[in-house]
């Protein structure tokens, strides 16, 4: 990679993530620390508004903006292939949302790249195995929940079909066997617990923000290697 294409990547790479540190930007673009600092320095003198926060990283100005960006063939194969592989999954909201951020994207694509993609499009198939059929329809809003700290309210139907209303902080999801589920605290069990999305009948994401527990998804899996989170 010349170094022009570097400070391009450097700057999405900057827009893209909300802190960065120069030890991640150095081993992603493999340069030293040194060549990053002085990377940093150059989108600086041409105007880019970038944020040193002492001991984190490097951050943007919020609302700055860079030219619209351009996709090469490689690229928009991934997103092609990305396209069919969620189209087979069982959550409706993901498939939903996914086909609409994709319909922004292709609005940028060359008119080259666009039917290219459309070639791919045709030429590939995802098979689904022949498992139990299960579906959803709330990932998209559990994950809102997530990230804004929103008390949900479910209607949820355990293995035994016995069904209960549960108030949740729902605080990571994770993909088992095409089945999502959403690990969270449970104020009816005071305890952390886990719900198969498809089990869900019905939610309702609150205005009450609960507070930052700091879950760390992957420790709480370390931690409960011997315990049964699928339920």
């Amino acid at each position: 990679m010349n170094h022009l294409s570097r400070l391009l990547s450097i700057l999405t790479t900057l827009k893209s993530k909300r802190i960065i540190t120069g030890t991640e930007l150095a081993e992603k673009y493999n340069v030293s620390l040194r060549t990053i600092y002085r990377d940093i320095k150059k989108l600086e003198e041409s105007g880019v508004p970038i944020i040193t926060i002492e001991g984190r990283g490097y951050s943007i100005m919020d609302g700055y903006t860079v030219a619209p960006i351009m996709f090469d063939e490689m690229e928009v194969n991934a997103l092609i292939t990305a396209e069919q592989l969620i189209s087979q999954t069982n959550d409706d909201s993901l498939k939903k949302h996914f086909d609409q951020t994709l319909c922004k994207i292709k609005s940028v694509f060359g008119s080259s790249l666009q039917t290219q993609g459309e070639m791919l499009n045709s030429r590939m198939l995802v098979m689904k195995p022949k498992t139990e059929e299960v579906k959803s329809s709330s990932l998209s809003f559990i994950q809102m929940a997530i990230v804004n700290f929103r008390l949900t309210e479910i209607t949820y139907q355990a293995k035994d079909k016995e069904i209960t209303q549960r108030k949740i902080e729902p605080l990571a999801l994770y993909c088992h066997d095409e089945k999502w589920i959403v690990i969270g605290w449970c104020r009816l069990r005071q305890d952390y617990r886990s719900f198969r999305l498809d089990r869900i009948s019905q939610f309702r994401i609150r205005e009450e923000v609960f507070a930052d527990r700091n879950f760390d998804l992957r420790k709480f899996f370390q931690e409960c290697e011997s315990m049964n989170f699928y339920p």
